[in-house]
């Protein structure tokens, strides 16, 4: 991926995986921080995402300590019908994350939603779309590991 983008790019993303400012103008401030302009940051994250270097730009929340429910999920999609799945998985707004994996259980996906009770209606809705039984697979215990993908 780091043949894609330049060293400006490297830059923003290194950046702001730190935080983003809040105050009136984050992106104009986060903008100063990186030695660019405001418009220039701007039409690069656009630039990133429709080329796919980034696949989302947006904070990440602590749902449950928000009053909501967070949960990671998973199922299994048969190959030929995998896409198709995924579509139907990710059009669901509480879906924040989908990964495929080497498993059985090839595709996971985090649920974060705005109850706790939401969590069950959500999966209950993918699977009944999907017409693929959802394991729900509810952490038992949190860690923070400081993730931080340097390039």
């Amino acid at each position: 991926m780091t043949d894609l983008i330049d060293p400006v790019d490297r830059a923003i993303i290194n950046d702001l995986q730190s935080g983003f400012p809040i105050c009136s103008q984050p992106y104009a401030e986060a903008a100063a921080r990186l030695g660019i302009g405001e418009d220039a940051l701007l039409e690069r994250l656009r630039h990133m995402l429709d080329r796919g270097v980034l696949t989302r730009f947006g904070p990440l929340y602590h749902a449950e300590r928000l009053g909501g429910g967070l949960t990671l999920a998973a199922l299994e999609a048969p190959e030929e019908r995998f896409e198709a799945v995924a579509a139907v998985v990710n059009a669901f707004p509480e879906v924040a994350h989908n990964y495929r994996r080497e498993h059985r259980l090839n595709m996971w996906f985090v649920v974060a939603t705005e109850t706790p009770e939401r969590i069950a209606e959500v999966l209950a809705a993918i699977s009944e779309r999907t017409g693929l039984k959802v394991f729900n697979v509810p952490k038992i215990e949190e860690f923070y590991i400081g993730l931080r993908l340097d390039l």
